[in-house]
């Protein structure tokens, strides 16, 4: 099953590389993946498309039919996804599954918690908790409230200029890429390289992850930022890790843990800053809320994270054993795929459209079990921060136009460009 489970691998991997390469013609390599494996990637303007509904309605466990008798599923109800989150002792994420498909070998491991298992990924994340408490997080709220607010006066200094503003590079985008150095500890006169750095990936990407070469390049620049760090550890994540643990984590330990939360929090988070501004923009009634009450933000914050779902699948598990989902039987070896925008539609958990004010739905957003984001929390912190004082700033914000360009199949939603005036 192992040849097998490389052939599935390969056929996703040599899509989305081309993708990210910018070949403006995909349809050869499109048409080796049925059409439900497309399904989950897709979306009608904000929505995921009604073939995904139909698909749970149907099949919340649907295999995709792929040549040579490859076996594969796609799981889009929310209990099943749920079920298979959660199990990681029957749902392997280990890097090494990677490994021999086109061209990938060991050593190009990325590292951090998204590609390990258990017991690594229990030593890591044991490590890593701590960081990312209340408390640890809550020295943080100053600067996070500076950088917002420094990058509403840039968008409003570029907005004099030039009469609009693209959101996405002068807001959503920034703000979580200096959010991260503030958390890792990035010196001042490495941010504008850094900066740099996380633009290039939010560019080449257009998903989750990136290419090999935009992974190696990130690699090698933390990885002289880690050893910089170990030599004269700060206040920073980096470095208090290397004071609380020392020897125990290794350099390329670090560099994958800071590479995972460059790959994890820049991306999504700038996808839901900006897409998040276009449903407060269509929605008057929770936009005059945020400007009005101080109360309405966690509300509004929880439902735009199911509702957007900006991480629309999530990182293929591979089934160790034989195991039933949702009745469905799933062989060892068999890839799963589980549609985290779908099962946060599922009626019997959340319900389609948006609305702050119904009672709280459990959405997966941030995933399940022990891979859940690690960083759940800053995200919020930084979502709760930035839109109501964007929304303040700027009462008579706007659309500056009416042709809104959605990524058209993407791990991870998003728009490149928003054009807004600022009134």
């Amino acid at each position: 099953m192992r040849g097998a489970r490389g052939r599935i691998v390969n056929l996703m991997a040599r899509l989305l590389i081309s993708r990210r390469r910018g070949k403006s013609s995909p349809d050869a390599l499109l048409s080796l993946l049925p059409d439900s494996a497309l399904v989950p990637l897709r979306r009608d303007g904000l929505d995921p498309v009604a073939g995904l509904g139909e698909m749970r309605a149907r099949e919340p466990v649907s295999q995709m039919k792929l040549p040579l008798g490859l076996r594969a599923w796609i799981v889009t109800g929310y209990a099943e996804s749920k079920a298979v989150l959660g199990a990681a002792n029957t749902f392997s994420s280990d890097f090494s599954h990677l490994v021999g498909t086109v061209g990938i070998t060991a050593d190009q491991n990325p590292g951090g918690l998204g590609f390990t298992d258990p017991p690594d990924h229990t030593r890591l994340r044991k490590m890593l908790t701590p960081e990312f408490t209340g408390h640890r997080l809550k020295r943080l709220v100053p600067r996070i409230d500076a950088i917002i607010d420094g990058q509403l006066d840039e968008m409003e200094a570029r907005a004099r200029e030039h009469g609009s503003v693209d959101l996405v590079q002068s807001f959503a985008l920034p703000v979580p890429s200096l959010a991260i150095c503030e958390l890792l500890g990035v010196p001042y006169e490495d941010r504008a390289d850094f900066q740099r750095l996380s633009t290039t990936r939010f560019d080449l990407l257009g998903g989750v992850g990136g290419t090999l070469g935009a992974i190696s390049e990130s690699l090698t620049y933390l990885m002289d930022m880690v050893k910089k760090q170990r030599a004269e550890p700060g206040d920073g994540m980096l470095g208090m890790l290397v004071k609380d643990h020392g020897d125990d984590i290794s350099d390329e330990e670090l560099a994958g843990l800071a590479d995972g939360l460059l790959t994890g929090g820049l991306e999504t988070t700038a996808s839901m800053l900006a897409l998040g501004a276009i449903v407060l923009l269509q929605h008057p009634d929770s936009r005059r809320a945020l400007q009005e009450r101080d109360d309405a933000i966690d509300p509004f914050v929880d439902e735009l994270l199911r509702y957007l779902t900006v991480v629309q699948v999530a990182f293929p598990r591979f089934a160790t054993q034989d195991v039933e989902v949702g009745g469905t039987k799933i062989l060892a070896g068999d890839i799963v795929i589980c549609s985290l925008s779908g099962a946060n539609r599922d009626g019997s958990v959340s319900l389609e459209g948006f609305d702050p004010d119904r009672a709280p739905r459990p959405h997966l957003a941030f995933g399940h079990g022990i891979h859940r984001c690690v960083g759940a929390e800053l995200a919020r912190m930084e979502l709760r921060a930035a839109y109501p004082k964007l929304m303040r700033r700027f009462p008579d914000i706007a659309l500056a136009t009416d042709d809104l360009t959605y990524r058209k199949l993407s791990f991870v939603f998003g728009t490149d460009a928003l054009p807004v005036t600022l009134g």
